[in-house]
């Protein structure tokens, strides 16, 4: 099996956004909350935006950024992959453009017998994959 058609090409890269969030299935992690690490790649053509050196051509990161911020901030989850699956699918539901979306979820606060720098998710979708769509929070 051959790399999906959308590696290698044009991305928006976001790398250690951090946010505090209230994710988790323990009752502490509901109620006191702790720090969440995410990554992002959402791959689009950046040829025009390259081209025009127009903000109207391309997706601004800081939109992602708030997208993001709004759904690690926003309500509980029991599972890092359902904060991921969101943040996937309102990526797509808001920018048409964005074929692709990569996204990493991380807890660097978690409660293991040993040296950590996150434990986490991460997951890939495409647009054209068949996934179930769910409405911005």
């Amino acid at each position: 099996m051959g790399e999906p058609d959308f590696v290698n090409k044009d991305k928006l890269i976001l790398r250690g956004l951090q946010f505090h969030g209230f994710h988790g299935v323990k009752p502490e992690e509901k109620k006191l909350g702790q720090k969440f690490v995410v990554d992002v790649d959402a791959w689009l053509d950046l040829s025009n935006a390259g081209k025009s050196d127009d903000i109207s051509d391309t997706v601004s990161y800081t939109d992602i950024y708030r997208l993001v911020k709004e759904v690690v901030e926003g309500p509980s989850r029991n599972l890092l992959e359902s904060v991921a699956h969101v943040i996937a699918n309102t990526t797509f539901l808001k920018f048409p453009q964005i074929s692709a979306v990569r996204v990493m979820v991380g807890k660097p606060h978690v409660a293991v017998h040993g040296t950590i720098d996150y434990l986490g998710i991460e997951i890939l979708r495409h647009r054209d994959q068949n996934h179930d769509k769910c409405e911005p929070e």
